[in-house]
């Protein structure tokens, strides 16, 4: 069981990490790229050829998810305008304005 903590909380710590990231910056989208193709590289580097492999497949896969990752940065949203109120909304009374007091009514 301990073997498991480890790799686990490493793993939630990257992901979590890398959800932190500015979805409409490209040198982020670079960044998050490049650790998740890097990190698929190395784990089919090891299935298929053991340490080199890793190796060789961690740099391929970091390269390519760097790459994949800048190019595929969206375009960010319009801002948001500001529209007024509808006709009739009452949102604060005047400057200068106050309310009369109440008469006091013991019944």
């Amino acid at each position: 069981m301990k073997r498991v903590i480890k790799p686990v909380g490493t793993a939630l710590l990257l992901t979590l990490g890398l959800a932190a990231c500015n979805p409409y910056d490209p040198g982020q989208r670079a960044v998050g790229g490049a650790a998740i193709g890097a990190g698929t590289g190395a784990a089919i580097g090891a299935i298929a050829g053991g340490g080199r492999g890793a190796a060789v497949g961690a740099l391929i896969g970091g390269g390519l998810g760097a790459v994949g990752g800048a190019a595929s940065t969206p375009p960010p949203p319009p801002p948001q305008g500001y529209y007024a109120p509808p006709p009739g909304y009452y949102a604060a009374p005047p400057p200068g304005y106050y309310a009369a007091p109440r008469a006091y009514s013991p019944y």
